[in-house]
């Protein structure tokens, strides 16, 4: 198979090393050592001491439940205790178990904080964004640089929340079958542990000038199937009005059978027998990542055979699993939850997604192709249709190259197709609305090795919805990342962001100066394609995605 065909082992392997850097290169955490006074918060645990810098009141490291160490290993976690006097959240709490993390703690089992920035801890009840990190299931944490929510707070008027949770082996084992009772909806901890932070906010985010009955859920790439997740969880369901899915269209999880065969593979690799599976709870941490490092993670994307089987996921890996439970049913298989039926939804991806894991991983070759050799990559994917999607391509886009296709074509399978399926199934369901999103903001950073620039890269969305694309302050040095170097970066950053605390203020997006951001249907099925310059298009990529409905692939 070609080594950049996108199956799912090698979009995962890359996966996992290239979410390990969501923090871009030129962003960091906001620093304690910037603080202009402390500010205090009282939550219903005890007093937490903040600091406030440029009009923002940061809250870093504040725990939202209790152990998961020791015996609490692929449990529920303990009753976090109260403290007396007042604590700092000065400093980011550990992240969840993994590599190390730069400018973090190190990672830590006991890793359920979350971190807060509000323009004020007074009664304004303002809107609250709650954000779930991507990197898979596996790696990244809630204080990664690019997703700081300082400027959302301070230009929008929003509180931001995001947490660390359990990933991997510690956050999703299923062990229901080998433990019992004492260990049910283990295979489902690391989102079980989100819905507690979301406990958390509802019943703590008025001290901290958030409305509890106004919530908004949000993630990228993992956490876009984190929040696919949580938009059918019965105990997520109280605690949010409100979700966007973005380049994580989480339309199928791991089913029991598929997460079974993945505990008995690590207790093969431990050579542990079924009957000795206890002893998981007692090995060190470092023993189990390492276990966790031989097996391929589960991509946030599940695609579909030719007759409407599934292909993805498979067993393997480690992520959400469908126990009948914490996670009832796949969350948009075989349609969109009917608990979240009157809960708005956003879901959509970015039109260069492939571009991301190329940088990564250093590809080049796909660059300079031409279009005979573009059936040759494409072939071991696809088969027997990659002449007709080639065709279509070539068709829909006659002045597009044959690398500008690959991408297209591996951008659209990855992200978009199942975000589509999403904005369908919500659409029939007529209930709340579904907005249906393209990223475009063409970056003119380049791919290394090659002329080709980065366009619109997987999450590429995360510094720009944060509003963290902004001009340098006056003695700063201007920032790199994979926006570029144009200007008009800070234009569609500001866009994204007004539309998203737009819909999280009011479940519609919108904007002062921005076209009007119809609601999708099945009938003229309105995408808004979001840039310097916001444009609405109807039935964007008919043509293409005709076809692929007529392969089965959507």
């Amino acid at each position: 198979m070609s080594n950049h065909t996108l199956n799912r082992r090698s979009f995962v392997s890359r996966l996992s090393l290239a979410a390990a850097l969501v923090a871009y290169p030129g962003y960091t955490f906001s620093s304690p050592n910037r603080r202009d006074e402390y500010v205090k918060a009282d939550t219903s645990y005890g007093a937490i001491r903040g600091m406030r810098i440029e009009g923002v009141s940061i809250f870093k490291g504040i725990p939202y439940a209790g152990k998961v160490s020791g015996q609490r290993r692929f449990k529920r976690p303990a009753p976090l205790d109260p403290w007396t006097g007042v604590r700092d959240g000065l400093v980011l709490g550990a992240p969840a178990i993994q590599g190390p993390r730069r400018g973090e703690p190190d990672p830590a089992e006991d890793c359920l904080f979350l971190n807060v920035w509000t323009p004020a801890n007074d009664n304004a009840k303002r809107p609250v964004m709650f954000y779930s990190h991507g990197g898979g299931f596996v790696v990244g944490s809630g204080g990664s640089g690019g997703q700081d929510g300082a400027n959302l707070a301070r230009n929008f008027d929003v509180v931001v929340v995001e947490t660390n949770h359990r990933l991997g082996l510690f956050g999703f084992l299923y062990l229901d079958e080998l433990g019992g009772s004492d260990y049910a909806g283990s295979g489902n901890m690391g989102v079980a542990d989100i819905a507690a932070g979301l406990k958390w906010v509802n019943e703590n985010i008025s001290q901290f000038g958030g409305d509890p009955n106004n919530v908004m859920i949000f993630g990228e790439s993992g956490g876009g199937a984190k929040t696919s997740c949580l938009y059918t969880m019965p105990e997520a369901a109280p605690y949010f009005n409100k979700a966007s899915i973005e380049s994580g269209p989480g339309v199928r999880m791991l089913s029991t059978d598929m997460a079974a065969q993945t505990t008995a593979l690590v207790l093969k690799e431990l050579n542990l027998s079924s009957k000795d599976w206890r002893k998981l709870v007692d090995l060190p941490a470092a023993t189990l990542l390492e276990v966790q490092s031989k097996l391929p993670p589960v991509p946030p994307f599940q695609a579909k055979t030719k007759t409407g089987g599934i292909t993805e996921p498979r067993a393997g890996g480690f992520g959400p699993v469908v126990d009948g439970g914490i996670l009832p049913n796949n969350p948009f298989d075989p349609t969109a939850p009917v608990i979240s039926k009157n809960k708005p939804l956003m879901v959509g991806w970015n039109e260069d997604e492939y571009n991301f894991f190329a940088w990564q991983n250093r590809v080049t070759d796909v660059f300079s192709m031409d279009f005979n050799a573009l059936e040759v990559k494409m072939q071991p994917q696809f088969g027997d249709d990659t002449k007709a999607i080639i065709d279509t391509y070539r068709k829909a886009g006659p002045d597009a190259s044959a690398p500008d296709i690959f991408v297209a074509v591996s951008s659209i399978v990855m992200m978009g197709l199942g975000s589509i399926e999403i904005a369908e199934k919500k659409a029939k369901e007529n209930g709340a609305p579904v907005y249906l999103y393209n990223f475009g903001y063409k970056s003119d950073m380049k791919i290394p090795g090659t002329d080709y620039e980065m366009g619109t890269p997987h999450a590429m969305d995360i510094s720009f919805k944060f509003n963290n694309e902004v001009p340098p302050k006056e003695g700063e040095q201007q920032r790199m990342g994979f926006g570029g170097s144009k200007p008009d970066r800070f234009i569609a950053s500001h866009n994204m962001a007004e539309l998203w605390t737009t819909f999280a203020r009011t479940g519609k997006p919108g904007g002062k100066d921005l076209p009007q951001w119809p609601a999708y249907n099945l009938t003229d099925r309105a995408t808004m394609r979001i840039d310097a310059k916001c444009e609405v298009i109807k039935d964007r990529f008919s043509s293409e995605l005709a076809m692929w409905r007529s392969i089965g692939r959507l």
